[in-house]
């Protein structure tokens, strides 16, 4: 059984000095994969210097870079955002933006950088906006070149109104365990048939 990196972008407003409920949700994620021996990384990218623009290295302290060596490195990412006022995180947004200002790069057979590589979202809020942020992330990853399995869009969102987030509760969703499921077996399952039976060339070559 091939072995696959996994790499979770957190694109929480906060920091990894405080508590995020998406992590959380990540982590029920994380714990499937690796008892199935993957190798899982999760990064906060608030913690970084993230600047803003769309060239792969924007200078000036830009940390981006770092990041990106660790995305090229992975076989499945899987961006997890916070949904505020029913979209995802400004942060997310700014993460896309990086991904796709370095989608013109090839490996050595012409592919885009990100051909074989497979895509997910993990998404928790307050009220609704989980389907619309997932659509966002997932539309945007395979449009780079990452290739998105079925029903890979593990969410929780409460009640509508303010009210307990995702830590607050029970965690016992039925929903939720189910897509949590599904998003770590299907993203594992075809990382795999993709590292042993890659997309060939033919047809699909960057220009």
């Amino acid at each position: 059984m091939s072995n696959v990196n996994v790499l979770f972008l957190n694109a929480s407003l906060k920091g990894s000095d405080q508590d995020s409920n998406t992590k959380v949700l990540i982590e029920e994620v994380s714990e499937i994969m690796e008892k199935e021996g993957a190798s899982v990384e999760e990064l906060r990218l608030a913690d970084y210097n993230i600047k803003f623009g769309m060239q792969p290295d924007m200078g000036n302290g830009d940390e981006w870079p770092k990041i990106f060596a660790k995305v090229k490195e992975a076989d499945v990412l899987i961006v997890g955002t916070p949904l505020w006022i029913g979209e995802k995180s400004s942060v997310a947004n700014l993460a896309m933006e990086r991904l796709y200002a370095s989608s013109s790069e090839t490996e050595e057979n012409g592919q885009s950088i990100y051909y074989n590589k497979v895509g997910g979202a993990v998404i928790t809020g307050n009220e609704d906006g989980a389907k619309h942020a997932a659509a966002s992330i997932l539309y945007g990853l395979s449009h780079i070149g990452f290739v998105v399995p079925p029903n890979v869009d593990a969410y929780w969102v409460g009640e509508a109104g303010p009210g307990p987030s995702y830590m607050d509760t029970d965690r016992d969703n039925e929903f939720t365990r189910s897509h949590v499921k599904m998003l770590a077996y299907n993203t594992l399952h075809l990382a795999r048939i993709l590292k042993e039976n890659p997309i060939p060339p033919e047809g699909n070559v960057m220009e």
